[in-house]
């Protein structure tokens, strides 16, 4: 297990946690290049010990060289140790917990998603992330029955044995914490920034008790400010710890709905709750149940449906080496339109026929699955 207390400068250096660390901020080192290492070396830990020709050999770029090699001789003048070593003292400073890809505690269902982050920064019981969860996602701005309709199966799940996973989000994700904890259950909020300061900041004090009673997570360090693309990466965490994901009140153009297709690459199953056909925040959950998600109206609706366990919903680690997830005919039009120079979001409505929101929804997929970085001027293809 990693952890940031009591350890030295010298000491980080000399640990793979610290390593880890270094690789969660290397240039150039997106999903694809994780995987064509973990494929060439069996896990991207094992480059601290890699010899320049062999870092070279593995076509990683300069600027990732450059730092591997500064940590590999000790060098804290590099900007990148540096900027590590500013991340530990800021975790022993905050009373944040690290742990990595390598750790034996490392949850197998997050691990074994496309795109893994390569660090979890954690305020709470870190023992949580291994127990059986169901992620409960939803409209920020939901009615009062949505609201209630979170508390309650909040509550519910967790005398089902089921933790409750969320985003912190004002709206269902907030009352999703919320009724678990009133009814005297553990929950886990995924955050999209650092866990100093977390966001929203009108939930701070249920992020106070999501601390007390249940553990607060992020994949970015201390000091990071909450940013739109943050969001989606956020997501792939939240589903990709549960074993499936509620959807409680969402909009067509609802960040909900990029959660459940997360979800359904990464092989969960999806629940979405059906509303009054004159309400627009449950246009989403009935697209969603028109595609197949399964109709919730009652707890029993949700427990049937996972009766037949969590294995099945667990790939098996091979299934990372088998290349991207299946993508939508929507993000093969873009991911065609784009070049490896920067194409500008303008031109890539006009080429694909996209609405911006519809553009930049497929855009921020394509980030997740490694294979489009943004760039001054737009976006390109990185894979």
């Amino acid at each position: 297990m990693a952890s940031t207390s009591g350890v030295s400068n010298e000491q980080l250096l000399d640990s793979a946690t610290g390593f880890w660390l270094l690789l969660s901020c290397l240039p150039k080192f997106g999903a694809q290049r994780q995987q064509a290492v973990a494929e060439n070396l069996g896990d991207p830990g094992k480059l601290v010990d890699c010899s320049s020709a062999t870092l070279r050999a593995l076509g990683l770029a300069t600027d990732t060289i450059t730092a591997i090699e500064a940590w590999q001789n000790g060098m804290t003048s590099h900007p990148l140790v540096t900027r590590v070593l500013a991340i530990h003292r800021d975790c022993r400073h905050h009373d944040i917990d690290l742990m990595t890809l390598a750790d034996d505690d490392y949850p197998a269902s997050l691990r074994h998603i496309h795109n893994p982050p390569l660090v979890l920064y954690l305020k709470g019981d870190r023992s949580l992330l291994g127990k059986p969860q169901l992620a409960i996602v939803g409209s920020r701005n939901a009615s009062r029955a949505g609201l209630e309709h979170a508390r309650a199966f909040a509550a519910a799940l967790g005398q089902c044995g089921l933790l409750v996973t969320s985003g912190l989000a004002l709206g269902v994700d907030g009352a999703a914490h919320s009724g678990a904890l009133d009814a005297g259950f553990a929950t886990i909020a995924v955050i999209g920034n650092g866990l100093d300061d977390p966001y929203p900041y009108r939930h701070r004090r249920l992020a106070s008790r999501v601390i007390s009673d249940g553990l607060l997570v992020s994949e970015y360090p201390p000091g990071t400010d909450a940013r739109p693309a943050h969001f989606p990466r956020r997501n792939r965490i939240i589903s990709g710890l549960s074993r499936g994901i509620l959807v409680v009140e969402a909009g067509l153009k609802s960040g909900s709905l990029i959660t459940a297709r997360l979800a359904l690459e990464q092989g969960r199953e999806v629940f979405a709750i059906p509303g009054s056909i004159h309400n627009p925040l449950a246009r989403g959950c009935h697209e969603l149940i028109r595609q197949g998600a399964v109709l919730v109206e009652t707890i029993e609706d949700i427990c049937a449906e996972l009766e037949t366990g969590w294995s099945a919903f667990v790939p098996e680690p091979a299934s990372r080496q088998t290349g991207a997830p299946e993508m939508a005919p929507r993000e093969i039009a873009v991911l065609d339109a784009l070049g490896y120079d920067p194409v500008s979001t303008d031109d890539l409505c006009s080429a694909t026929g996209l609405a911006a929101d519809q553009l930049m929804q497929s855009l921020l997929l394509l980030e997740l699955q490694g294979l489009v970085d943004s760039a001054p001027g737009g976006f390109q293809r990185i894979a």
